[in-house]
């Protein structure tokens, strides 16, 4: 069976967000960027464990440049067999991200395309089902669980009070939520032999963005917590009412 997981670079947890030419670009100066927990953590490992149950190739694919290379080896540390890099320049939106790696897809005769629920720097959601639109395949979001038996893929999602649980048959896209899998951290064979994958580098169909950013804001600074006397609940039910208008 052929996995393809789409893997996106976020900035770190840790960095500092600003921007840059009038707040309508990222400010990506001394940003660590680093694997999508999301891609990482629960797609590309739950491909890996089905790989080592059943056999089979994962192969991982990105879209952006060069500087991207460093990073997507840390996924063929962790035990990729191959990467594609869509060789993409600049800014691109979700739907010129998933045609790019749709036009990749169809080429390739892949049996299942995981990727995260989302990215943790936009949590967009987006790119999961334009991409199975675009390969006129099934879709399956948020996954917190996933069994194969055959070419028949037993799949849990949480949903509002409780839980679904859906049977659909080889190839589909699925988006993975946490309970899908558990973290891997890279071991030294896999960090030397990700040195040596390969990681194929292909030119990008060149689809641009239907949409573009107009401005980008940082959301209001917290104010100074406020501590009310266990002797004035009116007070706090005030200030929830007409401060935090939470009431």
């Amino acid at each position: 069976m052929k996995f393809l997981v789409c893997i996106s670079l976020v900035p770190d947890t840790t960095t500092k967000i600003s921007f840059v030419d009038n707040d309508t670009k990222f400010n990506n100066d001394k940003v660590q960027w680093i694997l999508n927990p999301y891609d990482e953590w629960y797609a590309l490992v739950r491909a890996l464990e089905l790989k080592e149950a059943n056999g089979g190739s994962v192969t991982v694919v990105n879209v952006g440049s060069a500087e991207n290379d460093q990073v997507i080896r840390k996924a063929l540390a962790i035990g990729a067999d191959d990467a594609i890099r869509i060789d993409v320049t600049g800014d691109a939106d979700s739907f010129a991200i998933a045609s790019e790696i749709a036009a990749v897809a169809k080429s390739g005769g892949y049996d299942m395309i995981l990727l995260g629920k989302e990215t943790i720097s936009y949590n967009g959601s987006a790119l999961g089902g334009m991409l199975a639109e675009l390969l006129d395949l099934p879709f399956i979001s948020y996954a917190s669980k996933l069994e194969m038996a055959g070419n028949t893929a037993t799949i849990e999602r949480d949903i509002e009070g409780g839980e679904e649980i859906l049977t659909v048959d080889v190839p589909f896209v699925l988006s993975a939520a946490k309970g899908m899998a558990e973290a891997r951290i890279p071991n030294m064979k896999g960090i030397m032999s990700a040195k040596t994958k390969p990681l194929t580098v292909v030119a990008p169909q060149g689809i641009g963005s239907l949409t573009s950013v107009v401005k980008y804001e940082l959301p209001p600074a917290k104010s100074a917590c406020k501590m009310i006397s266990a002797d004035h609940p009116e007070e706090l039910i005030r200030l929830l009412h007409e401060e935090a208008k939470m009431i």
